[in-house]
């Protein structure tokens, strides 16, 4: 359709003409059949289209009738209706022809074939309804994301270039710094990537810290010359609020030809793995280390480690550089402060370091503790080389995190050995961390795709969009990282904090099991109408705790939590057990806390959108009920970002 909606009669008759080509049923509605509509006495040739259009039979309009809400916005909306086995696809919008408003109406049924259908249909829903930015870009970054792959790019065969980007030590930053900081720091990475790509070149947020970069019509001479040049900005970049964080990425790249793109993802990613060994590096099917490296060894001839010998003096540093020097790359810093500033910059590109106790200034033991207060002795092995033989020493420095301790005088041979052991023995540990990793995201992943259908598919019953489901993770994520900031009173993992984000998309899966005619009522519920609407929460419960074998696991357990009771209340006037305090699980307060701020802040088919401003008017007034204080002030703290992530997430 036109972009606009202003057109003549002439040009609303040719695009009628061809959306009967595509929909089985086009209609314009003037402003009189508008006002039928709302009567109920609209009618129609059509007999049962779908679940939106019962009424061209009846004489009661839909609950839910974009077409109404369209013709009082002068917008355009899109939703899917099911009747019995089947989906239709409704798009309603508001048009101006030759001056005169209408409503124009087109209805397809979403039958195996057309779902299959390519390009012109695709083509022509997303001009019209304008929701392809909504369902296929990523609401952090604003390039596309993981769905858009799938639906659009998986299965194609077609020669271009592909690069895999990770970023390296994300969950390191997210862990040190916040997710605050890891958000700052993918949206950096982006912009940088952006800036060295051209328009028509595709970047796909493919998993967390994930990226696919498409280009096509791509030499490998010059696309090798464009990874390593994002790789050398990003790592030169700063994140805005976070100047002491240093990004660096780990990049696969091939050029493929006659194989599908999913394989040549394949073949990309092993490539990107490959580098990651190293982190900080490109790794493409023209780059010599993509030949002859061993990714599982740091063996003479191939990829060097790096090595990072600490201590005042000169000579120290000159005889172990010596014994080393063959088989490694030597970097040398001569006090405790030199130290911390190397690994600042270079993080685990350094290999292993060779520290010495007493050293002027900083000494050993300090270096330590500094390297275990920001976690970088859980990737950086530590061997303290020193003449201290006391037992009392020894300890203490194991007792801080070192790998290996070393008493002068040393023999070369015993050096060497140790040394590359305890290289040999961390490379292994990340390899096998990595593979665990994977193995816990490809199910992570899996549980939350499954729970996001199940979510959708209340929420599509419930005249949603699914984005309600979204905001509920968003909002309770921001809640729960705010807390755990906050206070260590609910002892709250980062698993745990995932668990119950997860879960989250459950809440109202009790819905389920409520009336059309009640769950969907556009005006206030009845007393008895409200006390129907109350048992979802025992509904979903109750389909919780009947799950059998699975019924032991954590995420059910905290799902069923937050199904029973977040709707209770901190002053035990919520419902259905009447819990007070800490009575209700932590996982129901978060939930409910942000089930109410989207509530109001949304709209319903029964109340417009408040502002956010009204909406937190609203909340701290206690209108909506008593919430922990604690809550609220995390509610408080984060407001200025829950604006603003809740903007991009509804396209304001």
């Amino acid at each position: 359709m036109k972009s606009g909606y202003q057109m003549t009669k002439q040009e609303a008759q040719e695009e009628i003409a061809s959306y009967k080509k595509i929909f089985s049923v086009v209609r314009l509605l003037s402003g009189q059949d508008i006002e039928k509509l709302k009567a109920g006495k609209l009618t129609g040739s059509v007999s049962k289209i779908c679940q939106c259009y019962k009424f061209w039979n009846k004489n009661s309009p839909c609950a839910n009738c974009i077409s109404l809400k369209v013709w009082e916005e002068k917008s355009e909306r899109t939703k899917l209706e099911f009747q019995d086995d089947d989906i239709y696809q409704v798009i309603s919008r508001y048009v101006e022809i030759d001056g005169t408003p209408y409503v124009m109406e087109l209805v397809k049924k979403m039958d195996e074939e057309n779902l299959l259908d390519a390009d012109g249909r695709k083509k022509l829903v997303s001009q019209l309804s304008g929701y392809s930015d909504a369902l296929y870009k990523d609401a952090l970054t604003g390039v596309y994301n993981r769905r858009y792959f799938e639906d659009e790019l998986k299965l194609q065969v077609e020669a271009m270039a592909v690069a895999m980007i990770d970023m390296d030590d994300f969950k390191l930053c997210n862990d040190t710094y916040g997710h605050n900081a890891g958000d700052a720091a993918l949206c950096t990475m982006v912009k940088i990537i952006r800036k060295y790509i051209r328009k028509t070149d595709l970047l796909i947020r493919y998993g967390g810290d994930e990226f696919l970069l498409l280009m096509k019509d791509m030499t490998e001479e010059v696309f090798d010359e464009k990874l390593n040049q994002i790789q050398k900005k990003i790592g030169e970049s700063t994140v805005p609020g976070y100047p002491n964080l240093h990004l660096s990425v780990s990049i696969g790249g091939l050029i493929s030809s006659n194989e599908s793109l999913e394989r040549a993802i394949d073949r990309a990613d092993h490539l990107m793995y490959q580098a990651k060994n190293c982190k900080n590096m490109v790794v493409t099917e023209t780059t010599p280390l993509a030949a002859v490296m061993d990714s599982q060894t740091y063996s003479k001839g191939k990829s060097r480690a790096q090595i990072l010998i600490v201590d005042d003096s000169a000579m120290n540093r000159e005889l172990l550089a010596a014994m080393l020097e063959d088989e490694f790359e030597i970097m040398e810093a001569e006090s405790g402060e030199q130290c911390l500033t190397i690994l600042e910059q270079y993080g685990t590109g350094i290999s292993l370091v060779l520290l010495d106790i007493v050293m002027p200034g900083m000494n050993g033991f300090e270096v330590l503790e500094i390297m275990s207060r920001k976690h970088w002795i859980d990737d950086i092995p530590v061997i303290m080389i020193s003449s201290e033989d006391r037992e009392a020493v020894i300890r203490k420095a194991y007792e801080l995190g070192v790998s290996d301790y070393i008493s002068r005088p040393f023999d070369a041979r015993i050096v060497y050995r140790r040394v590359y052991n305890t290289i040999k023995l961390y490379a292994k540990q990340r390899r096998l961390t990595s593979l665990i990793s994977d193995q816990i995201y490809e199910k992570e992943k899996n549980n939350k795709m499954m729970v996001a259908i199940l979510s959708h598919i209340v929420e599509f019953r419930n005249g949603e969009s699914g984005s309600h489901v979204l905001h509920i993770n968003m909002l309770t994520e921001k809640l729960l990282a705010r807390l755990v900031q906050k206070t260590e009173k609910y002892n709250l993992t980062h698993a745990d904090r995932s668990l119950i984000t997860t879960a989250s998309s459950l809440h109202d899966i009790g819905k389920i099991g409520i009336d059309d005619k009640i769950l969907n009522k556009p005006g206030k519920l009845t007393q008895e109408e409200f006390e129907i609407m109350k048992t979802h929460t025992l509904i979903g419960a109750n389909m919780l705790e009947g799950m059998g074998m699975y019924q032991n696991e954590q995420l059910i357990k905290i799902a069923y939590q937050i199904c029973r009771w977040h709707h209770e209340r901190y002053d035990g006037k919520g419902y259905p057990d009447g819990l007070k305090g800490e009575e209700i699980p932590i996982s129901a307060q978060v939930v409910s806390l942000a089930d109410v701020y989207d509530a109001l802040s949304s709209e319903r088919v029964y109340k417009k959108a408040f502002s956010h401003e009204k909406t937190m008017e609203m909340i701290l007034a206690g209108e909506c009920g008593q919430f922990n204080p604690l809550l609220l002030e995390c509610l408080v703290d984060i407001q200025y970002d829950l604006k603003k992530s809740m903007g991009k997430a509804k396209g304001v």
